[in-house]
């Protein structure tokens, strides 16, 4: 039984391409590379990631062709450029090359040497240097959060509950929610933004705004649902990060400051050992 036309034609397609893309020095040197120009060889793991996504064997043989021609080409459009390069632009690249080395090098030694915590003093000092940059962008939050069904039995000591947010009345609150919330969550001791509180409250951003400005217990609700927030600290946007909150923006300005004066210092050693074990030769004009 003959095969199909269109099969035919698949199968010369391939390998034509296949054909093209080969070198014709034997094989046997070049195991693995399906092409190869002006001493760059393309390898067959490499244009298998390419072809990884191919629907069918004519389609796998039209992204190599495109993969190939596109290789060719950059390394022909390389090697041209660089062959009329003028001596300013080496100069560039040189230059360039040197500041990627001592840019890797230097972010290593600052990993590998970087302080894992800072002292809770030199914390605070840069907190109250720094409180015009430690401004928040957004409400935060610290409470309690409830969503129960409507109707749920003893919701008015539950309300009393969390407004006096006492050892013994947390208890009963956790009680409560695992017998009867469909939603919960304790966080006096996490920062939430509003944001964060909207995505589980039937209210807008300005609607719970004013209500967080005149309240500490706010309660809205649904069809189905009584929706409580039991607030006990905020800060609004505008103000100074609370300490806590600031914590991360404060070690990363300790960070900052610690890799200048560490990088400076590094770099000055290395001059300063050039010039006592006369590696650094200096002339007069």
């Amino acid at each position: 039984m003959s095969l199909e036309v269109s099969e035919m034609k698949k199968i010369l397609y391939i390998l034509i391409i296949t054909l093209a893309s080969c070198s014709l020095i034997p094989t046997e040197h070049h195991e693995g590379v399906v092409a190869e120009l002006n001493g760059v060889r393309l390898l067959q793991s490499e244009l298998d990631q390419v072809t990884a996504t191919a629907l069918d064997a004519e389609d796998s043989a039209a992204i190599a062709d495109t993969y190939i021609r596109q290789w060719a080409t950059n390394i022909l459009l390389y090697d041209e450029a660089q062959s009329r390069t003028s001596e300013e632009l080496e100069s560039l690249v040189a230059e360039y090359k040197r500041s990627l080395y001592v840019h890797e090098y230097e972010q290593r030694l600052v990993a590998k040497h970087q302080p894992k915590e800072w002292p809770d003093s030199l914390m605070q000092q840069v907190y109250e240097q720094y409180q015009s940059r430690l401004q928040l962008r957004e409400h935060i939050i610290r409470g309690v959060f409830m969503v129960v069904p409507k109707g749920t039995p003893q919701l008015a000591q539950l309300r009393t509950w969390l407004k006096k947010m006492t050892d013994k009345n947390v208890d009963k609150i956790e009680k409560y929610a695992f017998q009867y919330a469909s939603g919960y969550e304790l966080f006096p001791d996490t920062w939430r933004t509003a944001n964060q509180v909207l995505l589980f409250m039937p209210v807008d951003a300005e609607q719970l705004e004013k209500q967080l400005r005149t309240k500490q217990q706010i309660e809205v609700e649904d069809s189905t649902s009584v929706y409580l927030l039991q607030v006990t600290d905020k800060h609004f946007a505008g103000e100074t990060m609370p300490q806590d909150y600031a914590r991360g923006a404060i070690e990363q300005i300790l960070l900052n400051q610690w890799q200048v004066t560490y990088l400076e210092q590094n770099r000055k050693e290395l001059y300063d050992e050039a010039v006592r074990f006369n590696k650094l030769k200096r002339y007069e004009k």
